[in-house]
């Protein structure tokens, strides 16, 4: 522990005495875009032949403030291609949110519009973490909240507003009026409120597991919040605890799950489909790169066992998959790549829309970590390859569409892992019948964020 305090005491003392300069930053900026970047074939100031001389480049450096500027400058088409590249002045942070690590109050929570096309918002409970603020001033899943610190929500405030390390929810009841149409609903203030507070947290992903009997079927249920490298034994031990109960199906709820590690994914979809030495997925990296790269170096295929520690592999033919909006990236990457090999029966809402993949790019001379310049804690996690499942499927930027459309309920949420939560109980019911199951017939409100939203890598898949 002194070995490390010395080595961040030196870090910090030689970004105080030597910082860097801007130009200096926004060099790094480009240097690995240049290198890295998906898209840089489609961005003219990132092409190799841009600048004749260093006096432009050095020019063209200059001309922009700060490397966020210069970062946001250069990505493509942020607003619909490319809305997941980000930049970091805290590396050290990063890395520790990459562990399961980063300042959390407890409360997963979804912001979604009052009405459709509306800028007023609400916030839904999603789950509560143990031990934390939210848990111990009784915040539960379901409840609901219209305003912050007295605020209600909009579009334009809510980042302010749930970005604090402290803040007072309000808390309101849902009425649905009745009906399923929820542009008739309505949130009614009911004058409670409470105040959380953020600490350093480390987030299990692995939230509930259980294993239940339907028509004479063990049926396995996991709900699973966050591809995390740190936690792979434990989601091995997971599929362990599924072997010996003999289980013929799976529910995967990954309705809250934004993403993370490929690998991790890569673990989960073997443990559940087998498969090993199959291609799992394939990737495309900018055309520098490409041309670098083997076939056997952009394909990913199913394993066995996970640095030479065996899976526990269920070995299924069909398994269920709870989504939302808010399920992203390696969440997609898993029902993507495991639709050619086995029958995936996905019940909830259209996903967030990320076939892509970043990696953490730092101020050295190959970008990893070992060497970075030590007068700044800058990295960028820009996109740098994109993923295709064996038939190919890539590019869904609208995300994808469930087999059985159904929206969670604000009104009567339920509880995670009862068989009356409504998005189980559909899946519990097509396993207990194999009928298909009515879609909706209404339009659900639009969910515009959660939680993910206040830090990018909690929407990420990366390398």
């Amino acid at each position: 522990m002194l070995l490390i305090s010395l080595l961040f005491i030196g870090c910090f003392e030689d970004i105080d005495d030597n910082p860097a300069s801007v130009q200096d930053l926004n060099d790094f900026v480009w240097r690995g875009l240049n290198y890295y970047y998906l898209y840089k074939d489609d961005v003219n100031d990132l092409r190799n032949n841009r600048f004749n001389n260093d006096d432009e480049y050095n020019g063209f450096l200059n001309s922009y403030s700060s490397p966020e500027a210069l970062f946001n400058h250069l990505l493509y088409q942020p607003e619909t291609i490319d809305r997941f590249s980000w930049i970091t002045n805290d590396y050290i942070a990063l890395e520790a949110f990459l562990n399961g690590t980063s300042l959390n109050n407890g409360m997963d929570f979804g912001l979604v519009e009052r009405e459709t096309g509306s800028s007023e918002i609400f916030g839904y409970v999603g789950y509560v973490l143990p031990n934390t603020s939210a848990a111990n001033q009784g915040v539960q899943r379901g409840d609901i909240f219209y305003a912050v610190n007295g605020t209600p929500l909009n579009r334009d405030n809510y980042q302010s507003l749930l970005s604090g390390n402290t803040y007072t929810i309000n808390l309101g009841t849902y009425d649905d009026n009745g009906t399923p149409e929820p542009n008739d609903d309505t949130i009614t203030p009911n004058g409670e409120s409470v105040t959380l507070t953020k600490s350093q947290y480390t987030e299990n992903p692995i939230f509930k597991r259980d294993v239940f009997n339907v028509a004479g079927r063990n049926v396995g249920y996991l709900v699973y919040n966050g591809f995390t490298r740190d936690f792979d034994s434990q989601l091995n031990d997971t599929f362990g605890y599924f072997l010996g109960n003999n289980v013929q199906d799976l529910v995967l709820d990954l309705r809250y799950n934004p993403g993370g590690s490929v690998n991790t994914a890569i673990l989960l979809s073997s443990m559940i489909a087998g498969r090993n030495g199959e291609v799992f997925s394939t990737e495309e990296w900018n055309s520098d790169i490409q041309a670098q790269l083997s076939t056997q170096a952009t394909t990913n295929r199913f394993t066995n066992n996970d640095d030479g520690t065996p899976l526990n592999i269920i070995n299924l033919s069909r398994v269920y998959i709870l989504t939302t909006k808010r399920s992203a990236s390696a969440s997609e990457l898993v029902i993507n790549c495991l639709r050619p090999y086995m029958n995936v029966i996905q019940i909830g809402n259209t996903t967030t829309g990320k076939y892509q993949a970043s990696v953490t790019l730092y101020d050295s001379p190959n970008f990893r970590r070992n060497g970075a310049n030590p007068s700044h804690l800058y990295a960028m996690h820009p996109l740098v390859l994109k993923s295709l499942n064996v038939a190919g499927v890539t590019d869904y930027f609208n995300g994808l569409d469930p087999d059985i459309l159904v929206s969670e309920n604000y009104s009567n949420m339920g509880v995670l892992g009862d068989e009356n939560e409504l998005l189980l109980s559909v899946a519990l019911q097509h396993i207990e019948d194999n009928s298909r199951i009515s879609n909706q017939n209404f339009e659900p409100l639009k969910v515009i964020g959660g939680k993910e939203t206040f830090y990018p890598p909690n929407t990420g898949m990366y390398k």
